[in-house]
């Protein structure tokens, strides 16, 4: 015979005297057990200023849930520094640590039990594998960003990370002598908080705000600034009034809500990493989500804010511009925006905008009049063709002319294409390609922010192109491809570039092309044999073993 509902509550509760005394142990009283247990995955750490200064906010976040009847279970997750990664081999562990940070707040939410989470990032990856964890577990959630870095400044310019390696190309072009590159090397990121422009980091968090899991204006604020731990609290309490409402994640991630976020992406010029992180987020959401939806989005939002790397400002900028708000109100103003989504704060887009003017401020240029676009279209611009039959990624923004046909200078690695760079072996009019650095075969897709760079700085951004199976930096802007999908690893037709072929990326075509005879193109697909893979064991092993393709996210649980 079945127990009745009040047998059961009190076998159950007899049965977990055990797990209670572990939380006797910290302190806990029997009144803490009516409470919700509410999770706080922290991700500070001193090995990146994006995260180094992320612990006052969880200090903060702790303290308004323990101030609004919650008991706070504070756990750490790991992080990777892009920008300290980038251009070496630690540069592969950047997208694997999106899994892993999504795998470690999934095992512990789900591990314990927990009725909620404050998910708190400051670097790249942080943000979507926070993200995809809030998806996946679909407990009451909402995510703390740790902010923008501010500003450097060097000879009344402003300064980012991105500054440091385009100087690089700049003194091996002979442009700046090596004071200038010292001086620009330590001046460009002045203290903590992520990447100052429109990069990664920053539009993944721009756009969360936009889906509706992060409180109003709380993308731009700068990491140092008090706002940003106020944010942090509030953020805390709203949680707990979600977790009563029972307000779960799913129900604010929905299709409408991934087309509110891609708008605001196309509409501030963010980073091409937002197509892959989208199709894993989606994927975790099960929402259906492709990588066409990109497109069919750009081919209808304008670009209107005038944000780095291909414009002039920074977040910090925006922020004082009105931030996404101001943004999301333009777009929702004409009829770009779904207004009827529902938000963590239990209100809709439409009113949490409500007191948003419909135009931004005359007194100021960042965010531009939406029938005065930078461009008429978005930026994030989805090529097909024999060289990507899957769809890959063109950052056209900051370019006269997105086309160019020319011969193939083939590499099989990003080392030894940014050492061809350095030594100047690449002139105008090539296609330079950088393969073998995709899921698979990187594995990692390791962004390419450091050959990119160098290209600007040698004055090559407007009339070399790229191609890679790799990623690209947020920071990155010029002639440039990734995501190619299939990739090398697997026999995707990038694999089968020769050095001198001709290659041409048309982004008015959508169009990323091998101008090879397609009999010649089959005889060399027959003679390909897959390489050995670069590693055999650990967590790189397995990534390469799990990942899917860039089209799909590259995401390491099954793809349905």
């Amino acid at each position: 015979m079945a127990l009745n509902d009040r047998s059961k509550n009190i076998t159950q509760g007899i049965a977990r005297a055990p797990n209670r005394s572990m939380y006797y142990a910290m302190g806990y009283t029997e009144a803490d057990f009516d409470k919700p247990m509410v999770g706080v995955a922290n991700g500070h750490s001193t090995i990146t200023p994006c995260n180094s200064g992320l612990q006052p906010l969880a200090d903060a976040a702790i303290a308004a849930l323990e101030a609004h009847g919650a008991n706070a279970q504070v756990f750490g997750t790991p992080t990777i520094s892009d920008g300290i990664g980038m251009g070496t081999e630690g540069m592969k562990y950047s997208l694997v640590s999106r899994e892993v940070i999504a795998d470690s707040i999934e095992t512990c939410v789900m591990g314990q039990w927990m009725d909620g989470v404050v998910v708190i990032g400051g670097c790249d990856k942080n943000m979507p594998g926070g993200m995809m964890a809030i998806a996946r577990t679909n407990v009451p959630a909402i995510y703390v960003y740790g902010g923008t870095i501010k500003p450097g400044h060097h000879k009344g310019k402003d300064l980012t990370i991105v500054s440091a390696f385009e100087a690089v190309g700049e003194y091996t072009a002979g442009r700046i002598d090596i004071a200038e590159l010292k001086a620009v090397e330590q001046k460009s990121c002045p203290g903590s908080g992520s990447c100052g422009g429109m990069y990664t980091a920053n539009t993944m968090s721009s756009a969360f705000e936009a889906m509706g899991m992060s409180l109003p204006y709380s993308s731009t604020m700068a990491n140092e600034d008090a706002e940003k731990i106020d944010s942090a609290a509030e953020s805390a309490r709203v949680l707990v009034e979600s977790i009563r409402k029972g307000i779960k994640p799913r129900d604010i991630i929905t299709r409408k809500s991934i087309e509110n976020a891609v708008s605001v992406i196309m509409a501030t010029g963010g980073s091409t990493n937002a197509v892959l992180h989208f199709l894993a987020i989606a994927h975790a959401a099960e929402v259906e989500w492709t990588i066409d939806d990109f497109e069919r989005i750009r081919r209808r939002v304008p670009v209107f804010c005038d944000l780095k790397p291909s414009g002039r400002y920074v977040i910090t900028e925006l922020h004082k511009a009105g931030g996404v708000p101001q943004v999301m109100k333009m777009l929702l103003k004409a009829g770009l925006l779904h207004g009827d989504c529902l938000t963590i704060t239990g209100k809709t887009i439409a009113e949490t905008l409500a007191d948003i003017p419909d135009v931004p401020a005359a007194a100021q240029d960042v965010i531009r009049p939406i029938d005065q676009p930078i461009y008429t279209e978005g930026h994030l611009a989805i090529l097909k063709g024999n060289l990507s039959p899957e769809g890959c990624v063109a950052k056209i923004s900051g370019l006269k002319n997105p086309v160019i046909t020319g011969p193939a200078r083939v590499f099989d690695s990003e080392d030894d294409a940014m050492a061809a760079i350095l030594e100047r072996r690449i002139v105008a009019g090539d296609v330079v390609v950088i393969r073998y650095e995709g899921p698979k075969g990187g594995p990692g897709m390791r962004e390419m922010l450091s050959p990119t760079s160098a290209l600007i700085g040698q004055g090559l951004g407007e009339s070399v192109g790229l191609i890679t199976d790799g990623r690209f930096s947020g920071g990155t802007w010029g002639m440039v491809v990734g995501h190619v999908s299939p990739e090398a690893y697997v026999g995707g037709p990038i694999a089968l570039i020769q050095e001198g072929d001709s290659v041409t990326i048309d982004a008015h075509r959508l169009l990323i092309q091998l101008n090879v005879d397609e009999a010649d193109i089959a005889r060399r697909k027959a003679a390909w044999k897959q390489p050995a893979p670069r590693y055999t064991r650990g967590v790189l092993a397995k990534f390469a073993a799990l990942a899917g393709p860039a089209s799909r996210g590259a995401v390491t649980d099954p793809l349905a």
